[in-house]
């Protein structure tokens, strides 16, 4: 059986309600959920966490390394373009993952242009709203 972890960033806990017309009024319960039961679909388990701690978020994939993780799916929020550390911790895991991010990040201000992330990641996905994770889980579940 596959298991995934998705990893949600700063923030995201309060999809939904937050700007709704750039992040649409999908909750992170309804993406967490949305993903479980698609995973069990493909006899796969997901498993979620959230945190608008840096560290929280390191911590779990520093875990991820022994815990039967194969693959991760993350949308690291505002740490995308700040957090060489949370790049380390993902490039240490040596796991595949692909980012993702809800927003059109080339279509808003310069400095969200940038990713630590994804010169490491399998690939990006942008812009495609709460979709880009179901599009990260099916392309993970074909690799693995």
């Amino acid at each position: 059986m596959s298991n995934l972890l998705v990893l949600h960033g700063p923030n995201l806990n309060l999809l939904g309600t937050r700007e709704p017309e750039l992040y649409g009024t999908t909750t992170l319960e309804d993406i967490d959920r949305s993903l479980a039961a698609r995973a069990v679909a493909r006899g796969a388990t997901v498993t979620s966490f959230q945190s608008n701690w840096e560290g929280a978020l390191i911590d779990r994939i520093h875990a991820a390394r022994q815990d039967g993780t194969q693959a991760l799916i993350i949308n690291p929020g505002g740490l995308t373009h700040t957090s060489i550390s949370l790049r380390d911790a993902l490039a240490a895991a040596a796991l595949p993952f692909i980012e993702v991010h809800l927003s059109n990040v080339f279509s808003r201000e310069p400095f969200r242009h940038h990713s630590y992330l994804s010169p490491i990641a399998l690939g990006v996905i942008s812009g495609l709203g709460a979709r880009g994770y179901e599009l990260a889980l099916d392309y993970l579940l074909d690799r693995i």
